[in-house]
């Protein structure tokens, strides 16, 4: 999740952050062509940014919240039947938290909805096939049937004496969730961590600490280690696991986003082990290999970026190249395809 973090938690004190009902929505003008295309870019790219791909409006999901001022989709998990479900960070009362959106159609329609949650990522365990979302305004983490019912708390409360932020998750082969915890959202503030909950919710174990604002999180192929990104340094680093994967045996900064204005979000990783980074404050996304060569940038048409601000995240079909990364901003929350590098596992699939 990108962090206008203040203002989500202003939001969240003065409990905007609330919502009751859901209901199912056309796609409003519908999509420009629902199909994911790549192209190499229509105008130069900067230097050092790769070869342009273009990305082409598949949806849009939503509209800016009167309520709270914000529209902020997330966590884009793809359901193997033509669907791909997200998160709304920001819905108020009244509005979808998760949602299921119909690729072939840009239709969606709200899956699920509570009183008190503020979703940031989703994704399916490899375990037990829920779906698990993280919730930043109660510290807790969720799970509910794929088909939004049976809603059930994973987790929550404090670990090691003080209660998680969480961002975004990952799961390992064996259903341990691993946590991108943000925990201090001002710009000094490096007191963010990763955190291991083992599969039945029981133990939590702090892997590395020291992070400034945590956000993405996601295995490398082979699950040897974690990539984690810190928005407040612009930065992808790499924490190496034991056998076991409780233990960081070390870690190192990998790549330094030179990104302007723009922050690290989340990100994904391919079956060739390359990165895509996520950017808050520019609709687009870099995408690396696993030596830190920035192959690609990834981005929204130049006549939608106007009304667009960040994109968040993306999720690639498992043994494909469509994907479809979720981006927003003042004209609204909208899903975009594009043929990625590299083909979709597990690890480029929510989080």
């Amino acid at each position: 999740m990108h962090r206008a973090s203040r203002t989500l938690a202003g939001l969240i004190a003065v409990g905007a952050l609330t919502l009751t009902a859901c209901g199912t929505q056309s796609a409003g003008s519908g999509p420009a062509d629902p199909r994911p295309v790549a192209a190499s870019a229509g105008k130069p790219v900067p230097s050092g940014e790769g070869r342009g791909i273009r990305a082409a409006r598949v949806a849009h999901v939503s509209d800016v919240h009167e309520a709270t001022g914000m529209t902020l989709l997330e966590g884009p998990v793809l359901d193997g039947h033509g669907h791909l479900w997200l998160v709304d960070v920001t819905a108020p009362a009244g509005e979808p938290k998760v949602i299921s959106v119909d690729l072939a159609t840009g239709r969606h329609r709200g899956l699920y909805t509570d009183k008190t949650g503020a979703y940031t990522s989703a994704q399916v365990s490899p375990y037990d096939g829920r779906m698990y979302l993280s919730d930043f305004a109660t510290g807790a983490v969720v799970s509910i049937a794929r088909d939004g019912t049976d809603p059930r708390t994973f987790f929550s409360g404090a670990v090691d004496g003080a209660r998680m932020t969480p961002d975004d998750i990952a799961f390992d082969d064996d259903g341990n969730l691993y946590i991108s915890d943000a925990h201090g959202t001002e710009p000094d503030e490096t007191d963010g961590r990763v955190v291991r909950v083992d599969r039945d919710g029981r133990k939590a174990t702090v892997l590395a600490d020291g992070l400034a604002q945590p956000n993405g999180i996601m295995f490398d192929p082979e699950l040897r280690g974690l990539w984690i990104s810190e928005l407040a340094e612009d930065t992808v680093s790499y924490l190496l696991l034991d056998a076991e994967r409780t233990t960081v045996t070390s870690r190192h900064e990998a790549i330094h986003v030179d990104g302007g204005l723009a922050q690290t979000d989340s990100l994904a990783v391919d079956a060739g082990g390359n990165l895509y980074q996520a950017l808050h404050g520019r609709p687009a996304l870099a995408v690396y290999n696993k030596y830190g060569a920035r192959l690609a940038t990834v981005e929204v048409p130049a006549e939608d970026a106007g009304g667009l601000r960040s994109a968040t995240n993306v999720a690639i079909t498992p043994g494909g190249t469509a994907a479809y990364m979720t981006v927003s901003g003042p004209a609204g929350g909208y899903v975009y395809g594009f043929t990625a590098p590299g083909k979709g596992i597990r690890q480029s699939n929510g989080g």
